[in-house]
């Protein structure tokens, strides 16, 4: 087998199950390739989003107060930007565990290198996208070329990722240059830099992913890498370049992220993770792959922001914010997972028959 058609079929073992044939199987992916539909995930997640806001406003105003929202604005934009990513790869049906390793060594980079001295920003921020470039094609290539499940490969790149944040800071903690903190924490028609940021690359990812070839075969691939394999469309480069994509946009917000922090922790992604995945699924793009909107991860992290703002501003502790993230979490693989309706068809016919008359 060619080097190319070897390129075109998934690193995992095939489904043994039968393929109806060639037509078939492009008919199904030319199906796929057309959709371009809103999503229900981001209706239900704008609506859950609103809702939350009305609630926010009666229960507690204070959180929807102008200095409440410009201390929220700049972690959600960071969040919307490692949810892009963890979108992206969820996609391809994995998890990117190494979002905490990269949004790190990212924070480390553009604060340890400059020292304090704008001057020297421009070569850190350089040095923090290669590094996550690199971090991206060593998950993307073991994944896709040697079939290593993505949670395993992504931890273990995060492992390695972290000792080069202790080798780099020791880990201890740099302020941020001012040239860093102006550029993400400046604002531009009444919205922190970090906002727009965030939104640019979410309009960015979403016409590529949604409204060009290369992203509706990628949607594909991610849908049935073997269908997709046979109707010809390269399924190991679209893996590659869902964790390649998706470590840049962490390394992005881990940059964003040392602008918005003064004194950034050596560790600051270790609490980046959980909302993450959490952003995703509330968004309505499925575990096992295929079709997702990074419109709805980017909405579905806004939520997670406010609701973490409204319990600290209700003045409950800190950590329970981790078990709100957890049970967000658990509500949105609840609502996109379940079969509803053959639930409430399974409890009817449970029910005892009343007795005829």
């Amino acid at each position: 087998m060619s080097d190319t058609a070897k390129d075109r079929m998934p690193a995992t073992a095939a489904d043994p199950s039968p393929i109806a044939g060639p037509s078939a199987v492009t008919g199904g992916i030319g199906g796929l390739l057309r959709s371009g539909r809103a999503s229900r995930g981001l209706v239900t997640i704008l609506g859950a989003t609103i809702l939350l806001f009305l609630v926010s406003l009666v229960a507690q105003p204070d959180s929807l107060s102008r200095s409440s929202l410009q201390g929220m604005l700049p972690f959600a934009a960071v969040l919307a930007v490692i949810a892009l990513g963890q979108t992206l790869v969820v996609q391809q049906a994995g998890i990117d565990l190494s979002v905490p390793g990269t949004v790190s060594l990212a924070v480390v980079l553009v604060t340890h290198v400059p020292d304090g001295d704008s001057g020297k920003l421009l070569p850190a921020v350089l040095l923090a996208l290669l590094a996550g470039l690199l971090a991206g094609l060593l998950n993307g290539l073991v994944v896709s070329r040697l079939g290593m499940p993505a949670i395993v490969t992504s931890l273990g790149t995060n492992a390695l990722l972290y000792a080069v944040v202790l080798g780099v800071s020791g880990g201890s903690p740099t302020s941020t240059t001012d040239a860093m903190r102006t550029i993400a924490t400046g604002a531009l028609l009444g919205l922190p830099h970090a906002v727009w940021f965030a939104a640019l690359l979410t309009a960015g990812t979403g016409f590529l992913v949604k409204r060009s070839v290369a992203g509706r075969r990628f949607e594909a691939v991610g849908d049935n890498p073997v269908a997709a394999g046979l109707a010809g469309l390269r399924v190991k480069r679209h893996q590659l370049a869902a964790y390649v994509w998706a470590s840049l946009l962490y390394t992005v917000a881990g940059i964003l992220l040392a602008g918005i922090v003064t004194t950034p922790s050596a560790f600051q992604g270790d609490s980046q993770l959980l909302p993450s995945v959490a952003a995703v699924v509330l968004g309505g793009t499925s575990l096992l792959g295929g079709k997702g909107s990074a419109v709805a991860s980017v909405v579905a992290a806004l939520f997670l922001s406010q609701l973490n703002q409204l319990v600290l501003t209700l003045g409950v502790n800190p950590a329970t914010g981790n078990i709100v993230q957890a049970l967000a979490l658990a509500a949105g693989v609840a609502i996109y997972t379940i079969d509803w309706p053959a639930v409430r068809a399974r409890l009817r016919r449970g029910r005892p028959r009343s007795a005829v008359a």
